[in-house]
């Protein structure tokens, strides 16, 4: 999602991809296409840091798609597992294309769905398919503070607070992130080690050890739908990719739409990690970042499969 790839020390991505684009097409009884699901592993958010409210590259592939098939299409864009993926080339460094954090890069993006949609194989329409839907609740285990990262964390705050008090480094957060705003490269423009930020991690993690025991557990209500020989899921994470797969690759249907932040606004939970995202503790990470692990992730994967596969065998 971030990061400088030009560092010495840089060795790999954290994640790999999934650029596959998964769509469902409805027709009416002429076989006219009349709209589609597009289900993308990656936020519709080359805008995310501009001060514009915009449906992004998402919005301008609707548009697009609209003057293809007519005023009247519809399209519904479901965002698969991709917890911290965005669509940029960190490799590369934007050497070929725009840097993919202002308006130039939502025109290339909607340009290459479309690419996507117009070569898609469309099958004859089922008009009648077989419907099956269930919620499942699902229970996670919330993500630990263990006793040493409660008192590492006291300790790591009294020393921060001592160089700079927060109401100070808030201030200083908020200059810098302005002042970065204004040169108009690429983002992001907020700092992930600002002083302001460092102190807010550390009490999330006091936070989460004194109120754990109070909440162990994540609580939500899963649909799960088959209709025909596709499936579909949600989940309220900002869900790692890597589960994305696990889900897709064990699920029996031929066709598996996962949508992530799609539970209900009342559901505050966050990123939800790979093993190793939660080991190295970037972005998207760390405690401050979201309610469940990666143990839970796993067992989330596992509920999600056995629901869906419970429909097809």
């Amino acid at each position: 999602m971030y990061g400088d790839t030009t560092r010495s020390d840089f060795v790999a991505m954290e994640a790999g991809e999934d650029s596959g684009v998964d769509m469902l097409f409805t027709l009416d009884k002429e076989g006219k296409k009349t709209g589609i699901i597009l289900n993308v592993a990656c936020p519709s958010q080359v805008m995310e840091s501009t001060y514009v409210v915009s449906s992004d590259f998402a919005g301008a592939t609707r548009e697009l798609l609209k003057e293809d098939f007519g005023a009247d299409f519809h399209t519904l864009y479901w965002i698969s597992p991709a917890g911290c993926q965005s669509p940029r080339d960190l490799v590369r460094h934007y050497a070929t294309e725009p840097d993919f954090w202002h308006a130039d890069g939502v025109a290339v993006l909607a340009k290459r769905l479309r690419d996507a949609v117009m070569r898609a194989e469309v099958e004859p329409a089922e008009y009648t398919p077989l419907f099956k839907s269930t919620v499942v609740q699902v229970s996670l285990p919330r993500r630990r503070a263990s006793y040493t990262d409660y008192r590492e964390a006291k300790a790591e705050l009294a020393r921060l607070e001592a160089i700079k008090p927060e109401a100070e480094a808030f201030e200083d957060f908020c200059a810098e992130t302005h002042a970065n705003e204004k040169i108009d490269g690429p983002g992001p423009y907020d700092s992930k080690l600002h002083h302001f930020v460092l102190i807010k991690n550390a009490k999330a993690v006091i936070t989460r050890y004194e109120e754990q025991d109070e909440q162990p557990d994540l609580h939500f209500d899963m649909n799960v739908i088959r209709l025909g020989d596709i499936a579909i899921a949600n989940n309220p994470f900002e869900l790692y990719l890597h589960y994305g797969q696990i889900i897709k690759a064990r699920s029996h249907a031929r066709q598996t739409f996962l949508i992530q932040l799609a539970v209900g606004a009342d559901i505050h939970a966050g990123y939800l990690p790979s093993p190793e995202g939660e080991k190295l503790g970037g972005y998207g990470g760390l405690i401050i970042n979201g309610q469940v692990g990666s143990a839970g992730g796993y067992k989330l994967a596992d509920v999600t499969v056995d629901a869906i596969n419970g429909m097809f065998d």
